[in-house]
């Protein structure tokens, strides 16, 4: 979800904040919805490449002026050649009139699409190295899904009334109770199913001080293991893992055998020939295995949120180590479980609930946390992952290599907390 820190309140005599959250409904669409659904979806990208052709275009034939002149003169013929988003919501009118199913939109959806291609060409011209020219959107590829900005009404306790669509039916509404809605988000998921996210304006309050300070060491065996003692475990859900191993080879058996059939077909120089969407136990099999998948990844996504949650509740003060998780799955042996750790989506976690809720999260970098003694601080050496446990050869203390490494992260964030 898209989270961002405000501003702080004082309210009622507490300490509250204001932040951007995210809140998920479930939607229910009757077939004329589910139609007018994918009707949108497929406007918000006819759009898009519609206006992204027309500005390459422009771009292409006047690259001239983006080579490297930084003249005045330049800049001045630059303003005229790429639109900005207001340029583009003036030719939405227009193109309404030549694309007349355009006009089964949400109005405020189509603005959306002009203000995110605006900003993506602003960010090609800020730096076209690391960003590139935008890419167009493909059929089958890229999501269905559309982002608006209009009205919602909360009809009942199971029912929203969206923009072209009417009353639908959703999940419970009663999460959108005195919060203010500020944009929301449309999108079918790999299952099949419609989900709508609202980024809401919503109030916080504060959790009291508990004068607590905690290290935390990123694991494999533990999820978490604290400095003082604390393991939480790991996230594992094995007989989920094995359903999804054997719906996977069904999908890719059912897959193999159409597209042999296929090739077959343009063998034989059939005058229709068949493609995947024709084979209907394709899908079946896939959206099986993609239902597993996404179980699992609900599962994995509420252990973190518990975890998370838990931590920032009890500490007033954590500091975590700065893992290259990219780096480290270069290692095949270790690829599969450092990806289901999940450790980037925790670190994002623990540093948007830390601003929510008045508490403080550090970031040191994880050298040597291993090899130093968090008593002495004598450097013994690099360990493999094999030794759990050793004796420092200076001062004579028996480490547990986890509590150790956690020790030593919670000793260098108090450390730049002093420099500050």
């Amino acid at each position: 979800y898209a989270i961002i820190n405000l501003d702080n309140k004082l309210e009622r005599g507490g300490f509250m904040a204001t932040v951007l959250k995210g809140i998920k409904l479930r939607l229910y669409p009757n077939k004329k919805q589910e139609r007018d659904l994918r009707q949108m979806c497929g406007n918000d990208r006819f759009l898009w490449n519609k206006l992204n052709e027309m500005l390459q275009s422009r771009y292409e034939n006047n690259k001239h002026l983006y080579d490297g002149d930084k003249s005045d003169e330049a800049k001045k013929k630059r303003r005229h050649v790429m639109l900005s988003a207001y340029d583009m919501n003036y030719l939405l009118p227009l193109m309404k009139d030549e694309f007349p199913f355009l006009q089964y939109s949400d109005s405020s959806a189509l603005q959306v699409v002009t203000s995110n291609l605006n900003k993506a060409y602003l960010k090609f011209f800020k730096n076209p190295k690391l960003f590139g020219l935008p890419k167009f959107k493909k059929l089958g590829v890229c999501k269905l899904s559309y982002t608006g900005k209009s009205i919602i009404k909360i009809l009942a306790r199971h029912n929203l009334q969206l923009p072209k669509l009417g009353c639908i039916k959703t999940s419970k509404t009663g999460v959108l109770k005195d919060v203010k809605i500020k944009r929301y988000t449309v999108v079918q998921d790999s299952t099949n199913r419609w989900y709508i996210t609202f980024q809401v304006e919503v109030n916080v309050d504060k959790l009291e001080k508990t004068n607590k300070t905690v290290g935390l060491d990123l694991g494999l065996t533990d999820m978490v293991i604290g400095s003082d003692g604390f393991k939480s475990g790991r996230f594992l859900v094995p007989e989920l893992e094995y359903e999804i191993k054997s719906k996977q080879k069904v999908y890719s058996k059912r897959k193999h055998y159409a597209k042999v059939k296929i090739a077959m077909d343009k063998n034989e120089k059939v005058i229709n020939p068949r493609n995947l969407l024709d084979f209907i136990n394709v899908e079946k099999a896939r959206v099986m295995k993609a239902k597993s998948q996404k179980r699992l990844a609900n599962k994995r996504k509420d252990f973190l949120h518990k975890l998370s949650t838990n931590l920032v509740k009890t500490y007033d003060i954590i500091v975590i180590e700065d893992l290259k998780s990219k780096n480290m799955m270069k290692n095949h042996k270790l690829a599969k479980a450092i990806g289901n750790a999940s450790w980037y989506e925790f670190r994002t976690m623990l540093e948007y609930k830390c601003k929510w809720y008045g508490k403080q999260l550090i970031v040191v970098s994880p050298n040597y946390t291993s090899q130093e003694c968090s008593n002495c601080h004598h450097n013994s050496g690099k360990k493999t992952l094999d030794i759990r446990e050793w004796t420092c050869d200076n001062c004579g203390i028996h480490h547990d290599r986890d509590i150790n490494a956690a020790k030593n992260i919670l000793t260098k964030g108090l450390e730049t907390l002093q420099t500050i």
